[in-house]
Parts: structure tokens; C-alpha cells; sequence
């Protein structure tokens, strides 16, 4: 699963039912990125300062809890896309800037690889991969409506355009996090300007 460094980012992103929904998720996300999978529902409990009773009560199974972190990683990504795109007044400017926002605050190495560790468990679940089928499908559905406001004159369709972009961040969040060699948001930046100045040309 995509790691976001601001999990209660609020721009149009609804916020959990209560407080200590929001510690129990923080918690998780927290842990994820210390420790990827290998975490406790005791471990939330203690990380969050709650009874396990209440983090069982609440999400049911670590299943669940990371189910519903999965769900709040996908409001929030969408939500930092759009709010950095609306920031630049060129749409070119704000696809980048999108493109950038998803994993540019994520600078520990670490934690990159904690996360990936995470996502090889939520690939062999079936609920748990059928909520990444919603995550990228989210992401590159955002993607293709900047793809389609920006004036690239060399890109392919959006939809072809926005495949590319999204499978180009996410190939370099993963090898970042195997071979960190710089910022990673150096790294995007790079490698997202070396697609988008030649698509910018007719």
C-alpha cells in the first residue's frame, strides 16, 4: 500500500467517526512503517495507548484494521493529488505536482521498504488486494482528468498517459526503496520531468 507521512490530511477527505478511530489508524500506519507486517493488534493498542479490546472492537482482526487504513491511504492520495494540482496555476505544473505528492514526503528509507514489505502481505490477501485494485484504479482515474486539462501535445490518450505515469511512480517508490540513492522526491521529480518535457512537445 502507498505509505502517506499525513493520514488526516483534510482537504475534502472525510475524516474518521471519532478520536479513537483516528489514534488507532495513526497507530497503524505508524507501525507499518516501523516495522511493514509484522505488528500486533496489541502492538496498535499500545502504539495508540487504548486496551486491545478497543482496537478488536472497533476493526474486528488486524485484517480489518489494515482493511480500513487501505481505504483511508486511497481518500487521502486522491485528495494531496488534487490539492496539488489546484495549487499551480499551469495544468502541466499541477499533473507534476500530483504526480510528486504521492510519495515525494516519504524520505526515510525504511520506512519505503517497511511499506513494500506491507503491500507483498496485501497482494496475497483477496480483500486486501481487491482494496489496492481500488487504490490504483483511484490514482490513475485522477491521473487521466489532470492528464486531460494539461496541454501535452506529444502525450498518448489520457488513459494510455495516466497508465504510464502511475506505473512510473510506483516502479520508482519501489526501487527507492530497495536502492535509495538520493530524496526520493528528487528522484520523481527527475524522472517525471524527463517524461513530461518531451510530451509537452508537439
Amino acid at each position: 500500500m502507498a505509505f502517506i507521512n499525513e493520514p488526516w490530511f483534510t482537504n475534502g477527505v472525510a475524516r474518521p467517526k471519532t478520536i479513537t478511530d483516528e489514534r488507532l489508524l495513526s497507530a497503524a500506519m505508524a507501525l507499518i512503517g516501523r516495522r511493514g507486517p509484522e505488528f500486533t493488534i496489541a502492538d496498535v493498542a499500545a502504539e495508540a495507548g487504548v486496551s486491545v479490546g478497543t482496537v478488536a472492537k472497533r476493526f474486528g482482526s488486524k485484517n480489518g484494521l489494515i482493511q480500513e487504513v487501505s481505504r483511508v491511504t486511497t481518500r487521502v492520495a486522491v485528495a494531496r493529488m488534487r490539492a496539488a494540482a489546484a495549487a499551480e496555476p499551469d495544468p502541466v505544473d499541477g499533473l507534476r505536482a500530483a504526480l510528486i505528492t504521492l510519495f515525494g514526503e516519504l524520505a526515510d528509507p525504511e520506512v519505503a521498504a517497511n511499506s513494500l514489505a506491507q503491500l507483498g502481505v496485501d497482494l496475497v490477501d483477496p480483500a486486501l488486494r481487491a482494496l489496492l485494485v481500488e487504490h490504483y484504479r483511484a490514482v490513475e482515474d485522477e491521473l487521466r482528468a489532470l492528464v486531460e486539462r494539461a496541454d501535452l501535445p506529444g502525450a498518448p490518450g489520457p488513459a494510455l498517459a495516466a497508465r504510464v505515469l502511475a506505473g512510473l511512480i510506483n516502479g520508482i517508490s519501489m526501487d527507492w526503496s530497495i536502492r535509495p540513492r538520493g530524496a526520493l522526491a528528487d528522484r520523481i521529480a527527475e524522472d517525471v520531468d524527463a517524461v513530461l518535457v518531451n510530451w509537452r512537445r508537439s
